[in-house]
């Protein structure tokens, strides 16, 4: 990680700093988060003691409102030392960038204590009827990641009338919004049994009929409600969905390179006379892996970096040419850190099937991350369509 240089002892080191010394706690609790399939309360407590879930809460609300460039690289630290925390993390910060469109009162409520964290899912048939003083929210959400963790709940809805029918928001069109309302209000349907990321505890949730007042139900990501004036929320949710994530796929590499290299050092494979190091081509592996992480990883850092001195200057949201260009280096740097995993898995050989070794957990830890939204392939088709002058489909950028 230390390829990118920061200031020594200014705020985005000390960031960092933190989340790199969580690293040891990670490592060693990355069995019991696996097995348990939801973030142990000594983890909790260090992410918490640490802020991690309040990089991205804005300074009115008792968060520390960073620049996405320093933020994702903590992300990074967090992912080498254990996946499902930084995937939570980058999940539950993210979706606390809801805060930005409270009131404070009601921000402060929710999401100004220390330990408030909200999670959220994808749920295409929620439905918000609107009645007096809020809206009556139903519908079912899944993939709620760090909601076995969470104080709040989300619930993305499409907005309706009390017959039913549509109800457009201001622009006339079909109006999204998400009432967000404390996690015991919901029934949890505990159905996260799956192959890679398995500590994220990413469950279901339902609710039916449940009231939630006008000052929980937010548009997200839309200027006529963002209560916030600070760069950081001229971004979209989307941006840091996708760079975070990707910083979680470049942390797991990253971890898994370091591994290897540590034990071409130690080990002597089988019919062979020499150790692992010895190799000429696990040599050229270890040589091209660092590189294509190096890149991605600088790449990713020099987009984020860019957008928010650009934003910051000017005041504007964020531009189509900056969406397109986070989506992209966010793309690239999830396929890189699989393949680079993928690669280092098959030369580590036998030893790699262990699940004593660090290497079979990170490769469904991988796998799981690049087959999340985030990591489509078909997310390079957007981008090459709008560097040739058509119209992008701009719903995942």
């Amino acid at each position: 990680m230390d390829d990118q240089p920061v200031r020594r002892g200014d705020a985005a080191t000390d960031h960092i700093a933190r989340a790199r010394s969580l690293i040891p706690l990670l490592q060693s609790a990355a069995k019991r988060i696996d097995a348990a399939r939801e973030l142990p309360p000594d983890v909790l407590d260090g992410m918490h003691a640490a802020k991690m879930f309040r990089l991205l809460v804005p300074r009115s609300c008792n968060g520390l409102e960073i620049d996405p460039a320093t933020y994702i690289q903590c992300v990074e630290a967090i992912a080498m030392g254990d996946a499902s925390t930084a995937w939570c993390m980058n999940q539950g910060s993210v979706s606390l960038m809801a805060a930005a469109y409270m009131n404070l009162p009601q921000a402060l409520e929710a999401f100004g204590g220390d330990r408030d964290v909200l999670a959220w899912g994808y749920g295409p048939n929620g439905r918000a009827m609107r009645v007096d003083g809020g809206w009556r929210v139903t519908g079912k959400w899944s993939f709620a990641s760090g909601s076995r963790h969470a104080t709040w709940l989300g619930a993305h809805c499409q907005c309706i009338n009390p017959d039913g029918s549509p109800l457009p928001g201001p622009n006339g069109t079909p109006w999204e919004r998400t009432a967000l309302f404390p996690r015991g209000q919901a029934t949890i349907i505990d159905d996260w049994f799956v192959l890679g990321l398995r500590g994220t505890g990413s469950d279901s949730y339902t609710v039916k009929d449940l009231f939630v007042d006008d000052g929980f139900v937010v548009t997200r990501d839309s200027p006529a409600e963002r209560r916030e004036p600070g760069p950081l929320y001229k971004f979209a949710q989307m941006q840091l969905y996708a760079a975070g994530f990707a910083c979680v796929g470049l942390g797991i590499a990253r971890q898994v390179l370091d591994d290897f290299m540590t034990m071409a050092h130690a080990k002597t494979p089988a019919a062979s006379a020499g150790l692992l190091r010895d190799n000429n081509y696990i040599q050229h592996i270890i040589g091209l892996s660092d590189v294509r992480l190096k890149a991605a990883r600088q790449y990713l850092i020099h987009v984020m970096h860019q957008v928010y001195a650009d934003v910051a200057a000017t005041g504007q949201n964020i531009s189509v040419d900056q969406r397109i260009a986070v989506r992209q280096a966010g793309t690239y740097a999830i396929h890189e850190a699989r393949d680079v995993v993928t690669a280092i898995y098959h030369e580590a050989g036998s030893t790699a099937v262990f699940d004593n070794q660090p290497f079979e957990r990170r490769l469904r830890d991988i796998n799981a991350v690049s087959q999340q939204l985030q990591g489509r392939r078909s997310h390079f088709e957007t981008v090459g369509q709008h560097m040739l002058g058509l119209t992008p489909g701009m719903r995942w950028v």
